[in-house]
């Protein structure tokens, strides 16, 4: 019997233990319910928690913003020189303003030698005002106020102040970037304001402890770098460039680049030639052309002057800048390297740009070998005529402008215009002859289009061309490289096409910036006669890469999306996108994206403009500083 009530005693503790199961999966079940369906999110398992954001802006010191006006340009001089009369001696007289947060700042009585600028190009006289700002505020509006002294009253008598450029910005003390009329790869350059009557160069950043223009915000929440530690100099991932640099043009300092073959714009300059200028306003994604200029000692008191006019050099800034092309000029920079810009170098009566090259000389010792394959050589010399010459290998980057007393056969109506003109003409045809010759170093070549240096009488230059097709290359190739161009004193550009193929060539459809540094498709030798015997030998092979290999299924599927990425002006662009064979990339990236740009006839080689991955989608990511920083802080974006 007692056998009997132990095991019903047990039967029943069974039961119960089976029903506490019960009611506790009941009690889970309404807990579970409480939690997915009450809406407190707080405690759902899949849960992506927001990144804590250190927000604040400046601990370590006060706020404060400093704006830089490192350059101004007036952009009127071009019209003046190519119009009757003496206004191109005229320069005009500016300064400007600086509005933060309804504070200004007025330079009038404290720039120049007379407390504004009376010039036409402010190069080398940068300046700055400064402004304290409330602790922890997060943006500043900023206006740069460009006013000019112009005349006004009876008989102009009188001066009066007019705004005659005006920049609006927003700064962004957590990014140090600014929005507005001026941003980040916008069309003519970050921290450049091509206006319609004056072109500015500014910078603007704020107080930071460690002075390397990286954000206490960024290097917080972005970068995880140091706020304490300058990174100017600092380079983690090893690519030649400091984190600073990267920062600024959207580069991730932790990831190598390529920046001894990254050319966005395709200009020529690479990007680690691109940050050693960065002082001379090169930037990574705006096309610049550097040119460095000496001149020529005069042969007696009869002789012109061999040097490059500042008049003569504004027309060549301002005919580029129209296409959206930066040109700078070293004729004299005051802290260039040794054998810079504006050498008066030794009289040189016979220079040719053939036989014995002369030129070699000039350019082997006053052209420094760090600025070859950036620079341009150009030097105001004796004789009287202009020609673009390679002085090594066949690459056409060292020009020589003759402003000499000594005319050939095509210039003897240009000289008498010289000796009996006004000033203007000299200048005028200094810069022609520079235009012209520029043009050949970029790809604009007899070989390339016939109406190159073509030269009456009719065939003497192409002596198996048709008279007919010869005159209409003479008369409808309205370019200053038809030598029907020189020396009028009303034309200065090379061709938009406009009158037509095949006669007219679009000469700015068909620029390519790099040919200063890539060898020409021809070799002129002492024999040649006319631009007929050339010899011309095409053995380019494309891109040789070791170790990657042509992914024609990816530039398909991508091409029309990253020809957007070849950052050129006035041309389209074809694409080549190659993958690393290795999955094991150590560190850097597996897909390079190479384009070239639509120029031929002119010869032109494909340059890298960018590097990404490819993701397991089958997608390239490219690396994007902004994206980084809207993916991890959405209220940003």
């Amino acid at each position: 019997m007692e056998f009997r009530g132990v095991k019903k005693m047990a039967k029943k503790m069974y039961i119960a233990v089976i029903l506490l199961l019960i009611w506790c999966l009941i009690l889970a079940g309404g807990f579970s319910y409480y939690i997915f369906f009450t809406g407190d999110d707080s405690m759902q398992p899949d849960e992506k928690k927001e990144p804590e954001i250190d927000d604040q802006i400046s601990p370590y010191t006060n706020q404060g913003l400093i704006v830089e006006i490192l350059r101004i340009r007036n952009r009127g001089l071009l019209d003046k020189m190519l119009a009757f009369g003496t206004s191109w001696k005229n320069t005009p007289s500016f300064y400007y303003i600086v509005n933060v947060d309804g504070k200004e700042g007025n330079v009038k009585g404290n720039i120049g030698e007379t407390g504004i600028y009376e010039m036409w190009d402010t190069m080398g006289f940068e300046s700055s005002i400064s402004f304290f700002v409330e602790e922890e505020q997060k943006e500043s509006y900023v206006t740069i106020k460009i006013m000019e002294e112009v005349s006004s009253g009876l008989m102009g008598l009188r001066t009066q102040d007019r705004v005659q450029q005006e920049i609006h910005v927003t700064y962004d003390y957590r990014t140090g970037r600014w929005q507005g009329d001026d941003f980040f790869k916008d069309k003519d350059g970050y921290g450049h304001y091509l206006g319609e009557k004056y072109e500015v160069w500014f910078n603007i950043y704020q107080s930071d402890f460690d002075h390397d223009g990286i954000p206490y915000w960024i290097e917080e929440n972005i970068l995880n770098t140091d706020p304490t530690i300058d990174d100017r100099t600092r380079d983690p991932d090893e690519d030649g460039i400091p984190s600073s640099w990267e920062y600024k043009w959207g580069y991730d300092p932790f990831m190598w680049d390529d920046h001894a073959n990254l050319d966005p714009d395709i200009d020529g300059i690479e990007n680690i030639e691109e940050y050693q200028m960065r002082k001379w306003f090169a930037n990574p994604y705006q096309p610049d052309i550097f040119m460095e200029t000496d001149g020529m000692q005069k042969r007696g008191i009869l002789d012109f002057q061999h040097v490059f006019f500042e008049e003569s050099q504004q027309m060549i800034i301002e005919r580029f800048a129209q296409h959206g092309i930066n040109v700078y000029i070293d004729d004299g920079w005051p802290d260039g390297p040794k054998n810079g810009g504006g050498e008066m170098v030794s009289f040189q009566k016979n220079l040719d740009d053939m036989i014995g090259k002369q030129m070699l000389s000039f350019y082997r010792h006053h052209f420094p070998d760090e600025r070859k394959g950036i620079f341009r050589y150009v030097l105001i010399g004796n004789q009287h005529s202009g020609f673009a010459t390679p002085s090594e290998y066949t690459s056409f980057d060292a020009v020589h402008i003759g402003t000499g007393i000594k005319p050939t056969l095509i210039d003897k109506v240009g000289i008498i215009k010289l000796w009996f003109g006004p000033q203007r003409w000299l200048r005028l045809f200094t810069a022609q002859v520079v235009l012209h010759e520029t043009g050949h170093t970029l790809g604009l070549i007899p070989i390339t289009f016939p109406g190159n240096d073509i030269l009456g009488p009719v065939g003497t230059r192409y002596p198996n061309m048709d008279p007919n097709d010869y005159k209409k290359y003479l008369d409808e190739y309205h370019s200053i490289m038809n030598y029907k161009y020189i020396y009028n004193t009303q034309y200065f550009d090379y061709s938009d096409g406009s009158n037509g193929h095949p006669y007219d060539m679009n000469d700015w459809r068909h620029i390519y910036l790099p040919s200063f540094q890539i060898d020409t498709l021809m070799y002129e030798e002492p024999p040649d006669e006319t631009f007929e015997d050339f010899e011309v030998i095409d053995d380019y092979p494309g891109v040789v890469l070791e170790g990657w290999t042509y992914n024609e299924n990816l530039t398909k599927k991508f091409q029309k999306e990253y020809k957007t990425l070849a950052l050129i002006k006035n041309t389209d662009a074809d694409i080549q996108i190659f993958q690393l064979n290795n999955s094991d990339t150590h560190g850097k990236r597996n897909i390079k994206v190479f384009a070239r740009p639509t120029v031929a006839p002119v010869h032109a080689v494909w340059s890298l403009i960018a590097e990404g991955n490819l993701d397991t989608s089958g997608s390239i990511q490219l690396y994007s500083q902004q994206d980084v920083i809207y993916e991890k802080y959405p209220l940003l974006a």
